[in-house]
Order: C-alpha cells, then sequence, then structure tokens
C-alpha cells in the first residue's frame, strides 16, 4: 500500500513528464506512450500501434483481423453512445479529479 507522500511523489513526477515532455513517442510502428494519470493511479509505458488496423502483440506489430476491426468498431460505436449519456457524471468527476490534483500541489 502506498502512502499519501507516495502518491503526491508520483502525481508530481506524472505532471512534469507530462508537461515537460512529450507525453507519446513514436518508434518506427508503435507508439510509446509514457505517462498519465487515469482513475487515482500513475499509469506508466504503453506500447500502443502507430499504424491504422494493426495491434501491438508480444512486443511485435501484427495486423488485426477483420473480425477483431469489427468488433473493436462496434464496441468504440457502443461507447461513443454510453459516454454521451454520462458526459454530465464524467465533467464532475473529472473537475473533483482536477481540483484534488490542484490540491496536491501539481
Amino acid at each position: 500500500m502506498e502512502t499519501n507522500a507516495q502518491k503526491i511523489q508520483l502525481y508530481r513526477e506524472a505532471y512534469l513528464d507530462e508537461h515537460l515532455n512529450n507525453n507519446v513517442q513514436s518508434m518506427g510502428g508503435i507508439k510509446l506512450i509514457r505517462i498519465r494519470v487515469r482513475n487515482g493511479k500513475v499509469q506508466r509505458r504503453v506500447k500502443k500501434s502507430a499504424v491504422k488496423g494493426f495491434k501491438v502483440l508480444n512486443g511485435r506489430v501484427t495486423r488485426m483481423s477483420p473480425l477483431e476491426r469489427r468488433h473493436r468498431m462496434m464496441g468504440q460505436r457502443r461507447g461513443k453512445i454510453k459516454r454521451r449519456s454520462k458526459m454530465r457524471q464524467i465533467l464532475r468527476k473529472r473537475m473533483m479529479s482536477l481540483r484534488r490534483r490542484h490540491n496536491l500541489g501539481l
């Protein structure tokens, strides 16, 4: 379990890395998304594909099957509708999160 001081330090590191450095770095067909804060947790180093229709699997860029692309597209469409309906709640939570970060001195 992390102490409050460790959480504050992680938030500060995330803030500095996000604002002083570029957050996304491209390496060939892979984008390296370095650090961001989600749901009160600091997520680090995520590899995503920079090429449309491809994904990163075991560190290599591989082509997605048509079925997987269709499932992702349908999921994105469903997510778009749900996001639109829950936008008021999302904005309220985002403002709470920003207020919390501001109080931590970030």
